[in-house]
Parts: C-alpha cells; structure tokens; sequence
C-alpha cells in the first residue's frame, strides 16, 4: 500500500496549522468503481488536507481521480475507507439529510457546465439554493442580487441563460456557489468551456473572492494557467497524490494560509 501525505513537519521551523485551521482533511480514503467485470481503484489511500482560506488546485491526467476526489471530499459520492472531515466534522457519521443539509449551508460548487436552469433567469437562478435552504423569499432574492452585483452582473439579473455569453454564464455559476457565503467552494474544470481571456478573467475573479473574503477553494483542473493561479497544487496519477507544491508567488498584501513542506 502506497500513502503519499500532503503535509508533514516542516522542517524550517515552520509552525503546523492549528486544528481549527484545517478545512479539509482526508484520512487514507480509497474508492473503487465497479465497471462490468473490472474494478477500478480511483482513489488509492488518499491522505490530504486544506487549510482555511487556501486556494488549491488538483492537477493531473484524465482519469487519475481528480473529479472522484472533488466528489468523494464534498459528500457527492460515498468512500469505501477512510474518514474525511470538514470544519471539524466526520462526514461519514451524518445522515444523508445531514449531508445534503451541510451542502447547502457551508459549500459552493462551480462545474464546467454551468448547470443553471434555461427558464429561470439569473437572479433567479442564484438565489434557487437559498430557497431550497429555507432562507425567505425576500432575503433570498437580497443576497442573489448583492452576489451578482460581487460577480459585476447586476445588470444582468433579468436575463436567462440563453442570452448570456458563456463568461457570464459561468459567472452567474459562480454567484450562485457564493450566495450562502460558504467556507468552502467546490469547483470542476471552472475554465474548460470558456476561451483563454475568458477563463482569464473567471481566475482573475475567483482568486479576489478567495482573497477578500477567504473562500476556501479546491479547484480541479487540467489546465497549468489555471494551476498557476492557485497557492498551491497537488498533483495526482493512479489514484494517488504524487506531489504537491506553490504553484505561485503571493502577491503584495496577499495573505496565504501556511502550507508545509513534505
């Protein structure tokens, strides 16, 4: 058995983050997908944690578990070992109501498909998870407009999807993964349908709201740009993570949360 942690005693001196620092944390967690007659191990004794307000991206080659991972850390897809904990909770000793509940309160997602519906438009689209949250009507349609305003759409809250551009589209994504103002923003392939200047500027936004408001954000991706973008980068083959490291400099007034070498 093959376990690769991503954070250890520095050796500089470097102080560990403290427990309430500690966002995420996965404990040795495996996965295996039954496909016909094969079994597929997709993650293999996954040890890994993130720190509050870190931004980090999960890089490597298609089907090396990158979008298992994301799903298994955010209670999307169930584990067969191990323990994973958010903000200090075990996620396999919730219930299902539980889950979908933490979900809805504490996290963001952004995918590659925008995932709005076509017949509402975007203020309505964003304020859709605070509805089914049981936040009023009221507030609800409030905290969709402030998001947009965040995102520079609100003169665009009227209008639906399909006259949207695909930039704006994935920003109304992304004001709808911060409306409930969440400790942490899930988030797969945010650029991949979107044009180089375009996922530029969706970068360029995600990495002001991880700054100014300290989302915590794991960020799947292919793409070395976006990676680039990220404190830090944990990369992934067969399951594993296979190295990590700062994927950039922070810059001026920027305050990165402690990673630790391995």
């Amino acid at each position: 058995m093959t376990v690769i942690r991503t954070q250890s005693p520095g050796s500089d001196g470097r102080a560990q983050p403290s427990a309430d620092e500690v966002v995420i944390r996965a404990n040795l967690v495996y996965k295996t997908y039954e496909t016909g007659s094969a079994r597929v191990q997709a993650l293999r004794g996954i040890d890994f944690s993130v720190s509050r307000g870190e931004m980090v991206g999960v890089m490597g080659p298609s089907g090396c578990g990158k979008t298992t991972l994301l799903n298994c850390l955010s209670g999307l897809d169930t584990i067969d070992s191990g323990e994973i904990w958010l903000e200090g909770r075990n996620l396999g000793e919730m219930s299902d109501k539980e889950r979908t509940e933490y979900r809805a309160l504490r996290m963001g997602f952004v995918f590659q498909v925008y995932n709005l519906l076509p017949v509402l438009n975007s203020v309505e689209n964003v304020e859709l998870p605070l509805l089914v949250a049981g936040v009023r009507p009221k507030e609800a349609r409030e905290r969709s407009r402030q998001a947009l305003k965040t995102v520079g759409l609100d003169q665009w809250a009227h209008h639906r999807p399909a006259e949207l551009s695909g930039g704006q589209r994935q920003r109304v994504t992304v004001a709808r993964s911060l409306v409930n103002t969440p400790a942490i923003v899930w988030a797969d392939e945010p650029t991949g349908a979107l044009d180089s200047k375009t996922a530029n500027e969706i970068m360029d936004l995600m990495r002001e709201l991880n700054a100014n408001q300290r989302m915590t954000m794991v960020i799947v991706t292919h793409d070395p740009g976006v990676g680039a973008q990220c404190n830090r980068v944990v990369q992934m083959r067969d399951g594993l993570i296979v190295g990590e490291g700062l994927a950039r400099a922070p810059v001026e007034g920027e305050e990165i949360p402690q990673t630790l070498p391995k």
